[in-house]
């Protein structure tokens, strides 16, 4: 139980990548509050928390709008009674995220505001209540395409991603002396509702597979088995870090289909 007594905030946490972690963390001891835009699905992982024995509460939010946010890191805080650890996990993938010329302005304005802004807006509301904990941890979830190209480019995902990782870096330091670690992971393709349905083609599985040493997708409990070591006190010398978590594919240069 390595985070007993750890109280932690976990956006998006009513599927994919946000709920394993969410069910993880409170798996390890902590109380969660699961936060989404859908308080259906947050419902429903807090209720998956519950049945295993956890303690879990249901928060709604839209990390992208500042009031919303700042009432969904309030209510967190006060339905734990104390907030020391952020898991920044909400995230969209839009479909017509493609290149310079093709990706619409509407696109690009939306992932901005929710994979970048919205991490943003989080810590802005959350690291004053972690201070008030007395320090703790701030996850943020990044990707492998902020530290590599792609010749199938999502250039909005790309670059709000790119920005959580140089935030990430950013904050490290400066809350590095309140106690405050700020790390990132960095996911290769995870097999989420979001990928699969961007996958759903089998022509664009194949061309992606073939650049995967391991030839699968990632498990969303797989990236929150790292995310809730980062959060705990087992990691108490990583800051700033971006820890990569893809199977492979980054260390590649070329790989043999079998």
């Amino acid at each position: 139980m390595r985070l007993k007594g750890k109280r932690a905030l976990v956006t998006g946490g009513g599927a994919g990548i946000g709920r394993a972690t969410a069910l993880k963390l409170a798996a390890e001891g902590a109380a969660v509050a699961v936060g989404d835009l859908r308080l259906a699905a947050a419902e429903e992982t807090a209720a998956l928390i519950a049945k295993a024995g956890g303690k879990a509460i249901a928060v709604a939010g839209d990390v992208a709008d500042e009031t919303s946010c700042q009432a969904m890191v309030a209510a967190a805080e006060k339905g734990l009674g104390g907030l020391d650890t952020l898991i920044n996990n909400a995230g969209v993938v839009l479909p017509d995220d493609n290149g310079a010329e093709d990706t619409s302005l509407a696109t690009w304005n939306k992932t901005i505001a929710v994979n970048l802004t919205g991490v943003f807006l989080c810590c802005r509301y959350a690291l004053p209540a972690i201070k008030r904990a007395g320090g703790g941890a701030v996850v943020n979830v990044a990707s492998i395409v902020a530290l590599v190209g792609s010749a199938f480019p999502q250039l909005a995902y790309t670059a709000a991603k790119g920005g959580v990782l140089a935030m990430t870096r950013e904050l490290a330091v400066m809350y590095a002396r309140q106690k405050i670690r700020v790390n990132a992971v960095c996911p290769g393709p995870v097999a989420t509702e979001l990928v699969k349905t961007f996958l759903s083609d089998e022509e664009k599985w194949l061309l992606r597979r073939k650049y995967m040493p391991m030839g699968r997708l990632g498990q969303p409990e797989e990236i929150a088995n790292v995310m809730a070591f980062l959060a705990s006190d087992e990691a108490s010398y990583m800051n700033g870090a971006a820890v990569t978590i893809d199977g492979g594919i980054t260390g590649a240069y070329v790989i043999k289909d079998e």
